[in-house]
This record gives structure tokens, C-alpha cells and sequence, in this order.
């Protein structure tokens, strides 16, 4: 016990020993307080970084999806409509040394918009007119095949079409973005919040069982995930076939599915699809086997997604990789 020695006191003298003393008092013993430390690490990303996402445009057609390479690897993807009744793929990285990606194919206008949020380095082989327009006026960050070689090589294992075998890497697109100047880092922080725990949506407002989701497009491209309760994740297929990475022949999974249901419309040239990216709307958020509806609100093009509960709270994903539906509003969501 800690003491305190207070002196300048009026000493007394002590009865039958005539010597003065002093007056010992003990001082009150401190409040010690314990710090609760909490831990706001997740695995799939650094949330203290601020390195610059790459955003990658891969294939999804139906003769490409049995080479594609690197998926896995991508903290989110968004699988997006296009024209021909198919889909791609646009696939963000961030902090990874290295990753062989592809097949690589041609941007379209509004992937754009997701770049834009997140402040990435746009990669794509190829590009639309409205895509190329807005690319170059926009001042946007990027490497593309049909322009700069450096970033790509091709291979063709499956004897596939020469626009199916373009390939890139994460040290390719680093030291091509070195080259040019591209900035590093960026100010603009994670589009999505994530909790070191899993979420249970069980309880949630709205909520429904989700074993299964079928989510098709506006032709031949048709996704489906199917819920591995033991591990935790959806599994992934595309037009009924497990989708499998050609590298490791491990099928993909997530951890997350946002269904993002949109307005689509055909651009003026009455060929490629626009697709209504700004403004808001519904969805579901997917995780852990139930679903839950949500809203999803975006003021310009160059701002964030926001993605909220019904009840306004901000959507906060399990920790895991995402991949982001954009749906049709004149197509069926099946969730089961």
C-alpha cells in the first residue's frame, strides 16, 4: 500500500515517550482502469491502407468463363450486363504482390462509375466508343491493350478466339502504373465496411433462407450460388457449371452477394447498353444463408454506392470477399 508522509503538521508529543511524531496517513489507493482494446482487423483487406485499387475488366462470356484466372483473389466483383445478353466481370485488387488475371476483355461506359469510387486503376483490352470517350475526357487512370502492350500477354490453352486469350498480372499493371506516374495512394477510403465477425441476418428485418440464389441476365449468362454450410461461403456456377479458377481448378466462392437491381436501357447508337448506375434503388445483401432487402442509393458517377438496411443503417458485410450482382429490374432474383 503506497503512504504519503504529510508534513508540516503540528507535531504532538507522544504520552510516555516525550518524543514528537509524525502523522502517517495513508492516501487513497488510485482507480485503475483496464483499456478494452477491440480488434477491427479483417482478413480480406487492410482497411489502414491506402494503396490505389486496381479494377480489372474480365471475361464472362460463355465460351471464356472455363479459362478464367485470379477471381479469388479480388476483394469485391461486379458481375455487370451487357450487350448480347452477357455479362462481365469487373474484379478490384489491392495490396497483392502478385496474381496471373484473365481472360481480359474491352470496358464499357458505366464500369467506369465503379472505378471511379474507389479511385482505380482502370485495366481492360479493348473498349466501346462511349467507353473510350469518357476514359480520355475524364482524365481517368488507365491501361488498356488495344493502346498500351506493355501490361498483357496472350495464351490460348483452349484454342479459344484470339479476343478470349488476353492475359495480366498484378506486377505488370504495378510497374506499367510506375511508368506512367500513376499516383500510389489515394484519399478515398473502402466503399463497403466489414465486421471481424460473421453477420447473422436471421433476425434481421425482412430476412429469408438463401441456400440457393439464381440470378439471370437478359440472356445467356445466368449465375447461381449455392450456399456450403459447413464452410460458410456460396459457391459459384455460371449456366448451371461450377465455376472453376483454370489456374488452381478450385471453384470460386464468396463470402458476400449484393443483388443490385438497376434500369437498363440501349444506348443512343441502339447497340451497347446503358445502364442506370446513378441514382437508387432495391437489392438484397446475401451472407451466412439468409438474405435480407436492401436500398442502394449513388449521387454521380464519381461518388460512392451506399447500400443501406431498410431501416437506414448502413449494410456492414461479414469479412470475405464480395461479388456485387447488377441486375435488371425486368429480371427474376430467385432466392431459395
Amino acid at each position: 500500500m503506497k503512504k504519503i508522509i504529510l508534513l508540516g503538521l503540528l507535531p504532538f508529543l507522544c504520552i510516555g515517550c516525550g518524543k514528537k511524531e509524525e502523522i502517517v496517513e495513508e492516501a487513497p489507493q488510485e482507480e485503475i482502469k483496464e483499456e478494452i482494446v477491440v480488434d477491427n482487423t479483417v482478413d480480406i483487406i487492410d482497411i489502414t491502407s491506402n494503396t490505389r485499387p486496381y479494377a480489372v475488366v474480365v471475361n464472362n462470356s460463355t465460351a471464356a468463363v472455363k479459362v478464367q484466372t485470379g477471381l479469388q483473389d479480388a476483394y469485391m466483383v461486379y458481375e455487370i450486363p451487357v450487350e448480347g445478353g452477357l455479362t462481365r466481370l469487373l474484379a478490384f485488387y489491392k495490396d497483392i504482390e502478385d496474381l496471373k488475371i484473365g481472360t481480359i476483355r474491352s470496358a464499357r461506359h458505366n464500369f467506369l462509375d465503379y472505378a471511379f469510387e474507389q479511385d482505380a486503376i482502370f485495366v481492360c483490352y479493348g473498349w466501346s466508343h462511349y467507353a473510350e470517350d469518357d476514359m480520355k475526357s475524364t482524365g481517368i487512370n488507365y491501361e488498356n491493350g488495344v493502346v498500351h502492350s506493355a501490361p498483357f500477354w496472350r495464351e490460348n490453352p483452349e484454342n479459344l478466339a484470339s479476343e478470349h486469350t488476353a492475359y495480366t498480372s498484378i506486377s505488370r499493371i504495378k510497374d506499367f502504373a510506375l511508368k506512367r506516374n500513376f499516383s500510389s495512394t489515394t484519399d478515398k477510403g473502402l466503399i463497403l465496411s466489414y465486421d471481424p465477425s460473421d453477420i447473422d441476418l436471421k433476425i434481421s428485418e425482412g430476412s429469408v433462407i438463401a441456400n440457393k440464389v439464381f440470378i439471370p441476365s437478359n440472356g445467356s449468362s445466368n449465375t447461381t450460388y449455392q450456399y456450403d454450410e459447413e464452410r460458410k461461403v456460396y459457391q459459384r456456377f455460371v449456366n448451371g457449371s461450377a465455376n472453376i479458377d483454370y489456374e488452381t481448378k478450385e471453384q470460386y466462392t464468396t463470402k458476400n452477394i449484393i443483388v443490385q437491381k438497376i434500369n437498363t436501357k440501349m444506348a443512343s447508337d441502339n447497340y451497347y447498353w446503358d445502364l442506370e448506375t446513378v441514382g437508387s434503388g432495391n437489392g438484397y445483401y446475401i451472407t451466412n444463408g439468409y438474405a435480407v432487402p436492401i436500398r442502394w442509393s449513388k449521387n454521380s458517377r464519381t461518388e460512392k454506392t451506399i447500400y443501406t438496411y431498410l431501416d437506414g443503417r448502413e449494410v456492414t458485410l461479414s469479412d470475405g470477399n464480395t461479388f456485387i450482382q447488377l441486375q435488371s429490374n425486368n429480371q427474376k432474383l430467385t432466392i431459395e
